[in-house]
């Protein structure tokens, strides 16, 4: 099981001043990446950085609302309702709440595909990390252990559960690990284009 905690992520200020950003994972293929998931602080309105040819997905995970304008056009966003834009817009943001942090979920367009969803979590029914995703605590307390497997011996015992922190992540894995509790999750799945 691998678990990015929050804590040890570095935080690199924008070049506008208007934030900071934690990243969590990212692909690269030596100068570019082609996927990035990162946490960002937004402390004042102003533009964001145009990325061409990347697609974006923004979920307000802690504040109340963004307010976005995309090409002309604004979109208020609420907290824990993942919104999906185009890089190439001409896009700049106001907080008319005051600061927030977002989760991030950037794309190569015509090499990967992200997804975002917001779950709740259960106790009873563990929720699985599969390969290609992440997932982020939001809200509440949680706990990931390894997935059960049928093959696994009877005698030795299974791995204690680790508990998870606020905007710690869990990478997915064919294993599979499993996440249960009270809260609120973030799943992003990155799949790529064939």
């Amino acid at each position: 099981m691998e678990i990015i905690r929050y804590a040890s992520l570095k935080s690199t200020p924008w070049a506008n001043g208007g934030g900071v950003t934690r990243q969590i994972a990212a692909s690269h293929d030596g100068k570019n990446w082609d996927w990035r998931v990162s946490l960002a602080e937004l402390t004042k309105a102003g533009p964001f950085s145009p990325l061409p040819g990347i697609d974006r997905i923004i979920t307000v995970v802690e504040g109340d609302l963004i307010a976005l304008t995309i090409d002309g056009a604004e979109q208020a966003l609420e907290k824990f309702r993942p919104f999906r834009f185009s890089g190439d817009s001409d896009t700049s943001a106001s907080l008319p709440t005051g600061t927030l942090k977002d989760l991030n979920l950037m794309t190569r367009r015509g090499a990967f595909k992200g997804y975002a969803a917001i779950i709740e979590l259960s106790k009873k029914r563990p929720h699985p990390v599969f390969a290609d995703q992440f997932a982020v605590l939001l809200q509440g307390s949680a706990t990931v252990s390894a997935a059960a497997t049928d093959d696994a011996e009877p005698s030795s015992p299974a791995p204690a559960p680790e508990a998870l922190g606020k905007f710690d992540t869990v990478v997915g894995s064919d294993a599979a690990p499993e996440i249960s509790g009270r809260g609120f999750l973030a799943v992003l799945s990155i799949d790529p284009v064939l």
